[in-house]
């Protein structure tokens, strides 16, 4: 007689649930790992596809883009609680694994959605994407990220602020050590300060329009948007900022260029250019690293209300292709070409006024661009550094004795900011003064001791632009 137990019969196979939401939040969040792309680029299409199958309505879109772009914003704090809930390196554990891993951390740690539907979902997910045996990892190291809320693992995992106050900041704020050290610098003062700032950088960020001078107006688009869904911008007079879910591309200012997409910061550093007096002409402007065109446009509409034309320049031809559709139908005079401004093919001294928008590390557009963070590395603000000084010493050739030329970049860096403006004037023996650009941003407050200004999310509400005025002498 046999006294063993009867086996169990085996479960039958169930086929994971597909998750459209989900799997395509994976999917963008492999595009910018694998092809170094940006999630403010990837995600319009593939959120556009969705919708037109079907799978999508507006409550899933906006699922989607808060795990891609809260996930990115995060990485660096989940990586940190990930690895103490492996037994291996985290180099060691597959990218796609990791990517959904962190997708699960951000569900259950930076959003409302219940643990235990957090953990199905993305163990669902997993075995999609992943299979049934990478499933039961995720599975078993999502169940240990639910011991403890945020706060709690940034209790375990974060070093003491007075132990180590920048790995602490790093850590809790999600960004790695070196651009908190450099941000902290840049600003300045103690902990709340940059604390803020950080905060700052993890908030999503508003849409902001700008109606460009002579082809639209804020009333017209408050108008359009509708009142509960709009409001003024906070400085610049042609600002309109747009209410959380709010679609642009649907305006028929936006649709026909007459308005666009951007942020107040860049419109100040146009509009503060724009204002300064010169003596004698004001016939001829140049956008010397115009692409993709935001200020080109709103320089080139301003410039056509004074009968003043624009040349906007820049260096790659897909980029120029964008200048020239933002500037499409401005009323003035205008002209767009491909030209590389550290060898510019104009002759000196010809123009009254005259942008560089630099190439930067773009560290001051963290909130729109939140993987880039993780992508820089403390060597590339040295790597952007001959290029800068270059376009800025172009730039003051190209602008005849009197006029002004503005230099602005996307980063609070300060070896991207004044150390530039400053090596360019003493060392290049270049001819100039600065300008004070404070009275140029008028009713903007906290600009600083001048002569150059720096924007800051957490004070203005803006990506942390930073402008330079100087005037040619001689």
């Amino acid at each position: 007689m046999n006294d063993r137990p009867a086996r169990r019969p085996a479960k039958p196979y169930r086929r994971p649930k597909k998750d459209p939401v989900r799997i395509l939040a994976f999917e963008a969040l492999r595009a910018v790992d694998e092809r170094d792309a940006y999630a403010n680029l990837v995600l319009p299409p593939l959120l556009r596809k969705a919708r037109e199958k079907g799978d999508f309505d507006a409550r899933d879109a906006a699922l989607a883009t808060e795990l891609v772009y809260g996930t990115l914003r995060r990485q660096g704090t989940y990586d940190t609680i990930i690895a103490a809930c492996v037994d291996r390196p985290l180099r060691e554990v597959d990218p796609p694994v990791l990517d959904v891993l962190s997708l699960g951390a951000h569900q259950l740690l930076g959003t409302r959605i219940p643990p235990h539907a957090a953990v199905s979902a993305s163990v669902e997910l997993a075995r999609v994407v992943l299979g049934d045996g990478r499933a039961k990892f995720v599975n078993a190291v999502l169940r240990k990220i639910t011991a403890h809320d945020l706060d709690g693992w940034l209790e375990k995992v974060a070093p003491p602020y007075e132990d180590d106050p920048e790995e602490h900041l790093a850590v809790v704020h999600a960004h790695p050590r070196w651009v908190v050290s450099a941000l902290w610098d840049a600003l300045g003062g103690g902990r709340a300060g940059i604390e803020d700032l950080l905060e700052a950088d993890n908030e999503r960020p508003e849409v902001t329009l700008v109606a460009r001078p002579g082809r639209s107006t804020p009333e017209e688009l408050l108008a359009a948007v509708g009142e509960d869904s709009a409001l003024p911008g906070r400085w610049s007079p042609y600002a309109v900022r747009l209410a959380e879910g709010g679609e642009p591309g649907a305006l028929d200012a936006v649709k026909e260029g007459r308005a666009g997409v951007q942020d107040e910061g860049s419109q100040l550093v146009a509009l503060a250019l724009a204002s300064v007096p010169v003596d004698g002409p004001d016939a001829r402007w140049l956008d010397g690293c115009a692409g993709p065109g935001g200020k080109a446009a709103l320089l080139g509409a301003l410039a056509a209300e004074r009968g003043a034309a624009l040349l906007a320049s820049e260096k790659q031809p897909h980029r120029a292709r964008l200048v020239g559709r933002a500037l499409a139908g401005n009323p003035g005079p205008y002209q767009v070409i491909a030209a590389d401004g550290t060898r510019p093919p104009w002759r000196e001294g010809v123009f009254d006024r005259v942008l560089v928008d630099v190439p930067c590390t773009g560290l001051g557009a963290l909130r729109r661009r939140p993987e880039a963070r993780w992508r820089r590395r403390p060597e590339d603000v040295a790597g952007f550094a001959p290029l800068q000084r270059d376009l800025l010493r172009e730039a003051l050739r190209a602008v005849r004795v009197g006029g002004v030329v503005g230099y602005a970049t996307c980063s609070p860096h300060p070896a991207e900011t004044k150390a530039v403006v400053d090596d360019v004037l003493k060392r290049d023996g270049v001819s100039a003064e600065w300008i004070d650009a404070r009275p140029y941003m008028q009713g903007v407050p906290a600009l600083g001791e001048g002569p150059d200004v720096q924007l800051w999310p957490h004070l203005h509400g803006t990506d942390a632009m930073y402008l330079a005025l100087l005037r040619r002498t001689a």
